[in-house]
């Protein structure tokens, strides 16, 4: 699969680099980041992937997070892709900012006309995998996840839906229970259809219920002020109880005085970078 390097910056000795190629589960052109530490030009290295969250492309966690110094530090390569397919052309697409382009909530599209486009899930947890460990110096059995809203209920998902596939998993201000909260109601009866039992395959707190073993660390962190907690978007509680009674360790820390963006990201990313060395570098 060609990959096509569209920018490269030295960054704390490593490279942030941005590639684009043709997808074969979404059929559209996708662009993702990734930042090759210092340590990629002797070795192989773990891969952390994160998971942006509503509106972004692949440019707002490479620009904004924050993350480069301490990706060099503990030899991680780090993916950040794009958060949905681009320029299908499917009727509605761009009439929503909470749904459609920016918007693919991390599952495989069942309905019309989204299905044929529409598999980030398949995208994120196979294709760019596959694509990472062929193209660049990544060690394939070491892999972690973490994501920021949208994305953080991609991560936790994706973690969930595959023990043993993630050696950790963390978020920021992640939709815990997108079942219950209207951006996820929105998305899952557009790309999921009507019949809920179908939406349960994609949410965080049903998924943990049935989460086979205790062997999963997650740490989340979750801004006080936050507007979106408030209205009732991300339900941080709902996850905490489920875990709590299948006895899976979470480190939930609700931050006083942040909100939803990215200052709030910068300010605990190296906690989050060093939670996922602490198992990839194990």
């Amino acid at each position: 699969m060609a990959l096509k390097q569209i920018s490269s910056n030295k960054c704390f000795e490593g490279f942030q680099k941005v590639y684009e190629h043709d997808s074969v589960e979404l059929k559209c052109k996708m662009k993702f980041g990734i930042y090759l530490p210092p340590k990629a030009e002797t070795g192989k290295c773990p891969v952390l992937y994160w998971l942006s969250g509503l509106t972004c492309t692949e440019q707002n966690f490479i620009t904004k997070a924050g993350y480069h110094q301490a990706a060099a530090e503990y030899g991680l390569i780090v993916v950040a892709p794009d958060t949905s397919p681009r320029g299908c052309n499917i009727k509605g697409e761009d009439d929503s900012w909470d749904f459609g382009t920016g918007a693919g909530f991390y599952v495989n599209a069942t309905e019309e006309p989204w299905k044929t486009n529409y598999r980030m899930y398949s995208y994120i947890t196979d294709e760019l995998p596959k694509l990472i460990n062929a193209n660049f110096p990544a060690d394939p059995k070491k892999m972690s996840i973490f994501g920021h809203s949208m994305g953080g209920h991609g991560a936790l998902i994706c973690a969930l839906k595959n023990p043993g596939k993630y050696k950790s998993v963390s978020a920021f201000s992640p939709i815990c229970n997108p079942m219950l909260c209207p951006w996820g109601k929105k998305a899952f009866s557009g790309y999921l259809g009507s019949d809920q039992s179908k939406w349960e395959a994609y949410d965080a707190t049903h998924l943990v219920k049935s989460y086979p073993d205790s062997q999963l660390d997650v740490l989340i962190d979750q801004g006080k002020d936050d507007q979106f907690l408030k209205d009732g978007q991300l339900l941080p509680d709902n996850f905490i109880a489920a875990c709590a009674e299948r006895k899976i360790p979470v480190v939930f820390r609700l931050q006083e005085g942040y909100d939803h963006n990215y200052y709030f990201i910068t300010t605990f990313i190296n906690d989050h970078i060093r939670h996922h060395a602490k198992y990839l570098n194990a």
